[in-house]
């Protein structure tokens, strides 16, 4: 489809900022994970993509519609919207691995016996 920005923001305009203080405290920019349009993208045009996401929002343009039909049937995304809202649901919705330091297993108890000494001994 189109990949003209302008023409994208005015499709998919939103009166409300979107936010996901649960997986991003800090913002979409400051999480180092969004480019600075991606990020803009989500704060400022989030909620519909949200709302198209969960079925809350019919589809009211072409470009609702093609958003919809990518999201459902796990196409290749074809503008740079549809690839952002598939790069924050791999960033949510993935659980990522953790590594610690510390592993699980325990160290085998040596089963030597231990000399226990008197007070009469120093």
């Amino acid at each position: 489809m189109n990949n003209n920005l302008p023409e994208l923001r005015n499709a998919f305009a939103s009166a409300k900022q979107f936010y996901d203080d649960a997986n991003f405290p800090r913002g979409f920019a400051r999480s180092g994970n969004f480019t600075i349009v991606e990020a803009d993208i989500l704060a400022n045009h989030g909620a519909v993509l949200k709302g198209l996401y969960s079925k809350t929002l019919e589809p009211q343009n072409s470009f609702h519609t093609q958003f919809v039909h990518v999201m459902e049937n796990g196409l290749e995304p074809t503008n740079a919207f549809e690839r952002t809202w598939i790069k924050y649901l791999k960033l949510t919705t993935n659980k990522a691995k953790f590594h610690t330091l510390f592993g699980r297993s325990r160290l085998v108890a040596d089963n030597t016996p231990i000399a226990v000494t008197s007070d009469d001994d120093y």
